[in-house]
């Protein structure tokens, strides 16, 4: 057990996708413009992480292995549809501010690290434990710079307003204020973990 709460710390602190490992800034730099944008995002990578590591686990054995990337993308494309055509249903305004970064989850980086590097090497439950703290970790960090860049770059929160007649930091919310928030908080995040 004590293993399995590894697996999953891991992908918060120390192999944090975006803090850690600098994996996913297209997705991240993209769509951390409100929370809601980074949260929705966060979750539908983590639905489409959740679901092809446990298979591809479970399947590690029968895919040849010249054939392996191709299978995991089947599976990967599988999942990103289930979630595509879900929020479209669902959530129609989220699924249109994600718009193109949902389908490219097929494509992102960290769920196919993860399908070659762990789900293909790894148990089914080493693997569950695996993509829940990688999507866990994926989340809080857009969630965090999503917070950042909204509130201080709008001043809103979650659509609200957080103090009146406050001036915004219109620059956050643009894009080169993405690659600056990322930036500091990078820098803030190995300064911490190097002295520990």
């Amino acid at each position: 057990m004590k293993k399995l709460v590894q697996e999953f710390s891991k992908g918060i602190r120390k192999e944090n996708p975006i803090f850690g490992l600098a994996l996913g800034l297209c997705p991240t730099l993209a769509v951390s413009t409100s929370v809601i944008n980074g949260l929705g995002m966060g979750l539908a990578a983590s639905f489409v992480l959740l679901g092809s590591n446990v298979i591809i686990s479970g399947i590690r054995k029968i895919i040849p292995h010249k054939i392996r990337i191709p299978c995991f993308i089947v599976v990967i494309a599988t999942f990103v549809t289930i979630v595509e055509l879900t929020m479209a249903a669902f959530l129609p305004s989220l699924s249109k501010q994600l718009g193109i970064f949902v389908p490219l989850i097929v494509v992102n980086c960290i769920i196919m690290c993860r399908a070659e590097a762990y789900a293909a090497k790894n148990s089914v439950g080493r693997s569950l434990f695996d993509a829940l703290g990688m999507g866990a970790g994926f989340t809080l960090g857009l969630v965090l710079i999503s917070a950042i860049r909204e509130s201080i770059g709008s001043g809103r929160l979650f659509g609200y307003v957080l103090v009146r007649g406050y001036q915004p930091a219109l620059t956050l919310a643009l894009a080169p204020g993405a690659l600056l928030v990322l930036g500091l908080l990078l820098g803030l995040s190995n300064l911490i973990f190097k002295k520990k």
